[in-house]
């Protein structure tokens, strides 16, 4: 599977942005989605994942009440809404695909390129 994260931008603190995960090849529906993000000098963290079929979703706690994450199986998308932005989730956030809703990212084979999130104070 193939994907694409786009939707970054820059944004004011306690604003909002909408990340999607656009994905080609069959079987989309056979992968759990995550989310996950690298800010500079730091490592990768998870941010979502979400399970094949939609009905369960995972958060870091540190987005937790701000973020969701939703799928479209039909338009082979994946969003993540994010909300109450703050400074600290400046990052490059990225989409990946694997086979359980893990939240290490060594455990996600297929990877779209980042989109940069920039949040001002």
């Amino acid at each position: 599977v193939q994907l694409q994260a786009s939707g970054g931008g820059l944004v004011q603190a306690g604003g909002s942005l909408r990340l999607s995960c656009a994905a080609s090849g069959r079987h989309f529906s056979a992968y759990t989605i995550g989310w996950f993000r690298q800010a500079p000098g730091k490592a990768r963290e998870f941010v979502a994942a979400i399970n094949r079929s939609g009905g369960s979703t995972y958060y870091a706690d540190s987005v937790k009440g701000r973020f969701t994450i939703s799928r479209d199986n039909a338009k082979n998308t994946v969003d993540l809404q994010m909300n109450s932005l703050k400074p600290e989730d400046t990052a490059v956030y990225y989409c990946a695909a694997a086979t359980a809703p893990y939240s290490d990212s060594y455990r996600y084979k297929w990877w779209g390129q980042g989109t940069l999130v920039t949040v001002s104070s």
